[in-house]
């Protein structure tokens, strides 16, 4: 592949290598009314968005958001530290799952620790899983690096000059079998989720 897309792909791998998000004691400990909220979204997770004018959540997606069950309704129109939390989870969720899985996926994290004082909270749940997903950087870079090498030797006996657009096609489509396929085991695992939650819900009756 040309020297601009190598160069590309290090700018890209550099930038997840510098990949961050949102600490829970960055989150106001007051609760915020929405459009503090959605500043408040917009500004920290601002290096997410593709292009500078996308909105990172708008008053219409918390709303929706509260309707579909995805999210606990607000106390007074005020948000809490933990609906933020709830919030940062769907924000990376929606580009790949459907709100219905969402939902599923959420319910029993948000019905047995939202707002709970005894047990584990949504915070340490958060924590938890952030720095579970930080300590797989390395690795997700190793397996992208693998994955523009292995494209960098197809085509070789396409015309020369037919060879670096087409090389670039099979890097993206190697990437997005891989999103396809984790895409598949996520839902897979969702249904078995949603399933054993709700064997659990019915022993408790």
């Amino acid at each position: 592949m040309t020297i601009d897309t190598k160069n590309l792909l290090k700018s890209i791998l550099a930038n997840i290598s510098d990949i961050s998000y949102v600490k829970p004691e960055d989150i106001p400990n007051i609760d915020l009314y929405m459009d503090q909220v959605t500043t408040f979204m917009d500004s920290h997770l601002q290096s997410s968005k593709r292009y500078e004018d996308d909105k990172v959540l708008t008053k219409t997606m918390i709303n929706n958001y509260a309707k579909n069950n995805l999210l606990p309704p607000p106390v007074k129109k005020k948000y809490s530290k933990e609906h933020v939390l709830v919030m940062i989870f769907i924000y990376y969720f929606k580009n790949i799952l459907s709100i219905k899985d969402i939902e599923t996926l959420l319910s029993p994290v948000t019905g047995h620790h939202f707002g709970n004082e005894d047990g584990m909270d949504l915070t340490a749940i958060y924590t938890e899983v952030m720095n579970l997903e930080h300590s797989r950087i390395d690795s997700v870079v190793k397996d992208i690096v693998k994955s523009f090498n292995g494209a960098g030797e197809s085509f070789k006996d396409a015309p020369e000059e037919e060879q670096d657009y087409l090389q670039l096609f099979a890097f993206i489509c190697s990437l997005s079998f891989d999103v396809y396929v984790k895409k598949l085991l996520m839902q897979k695992l969702i249904d078995e989720f949603g399933d054993a939650d709700g064997k659990n819900e019915k022993k408790k009756r």
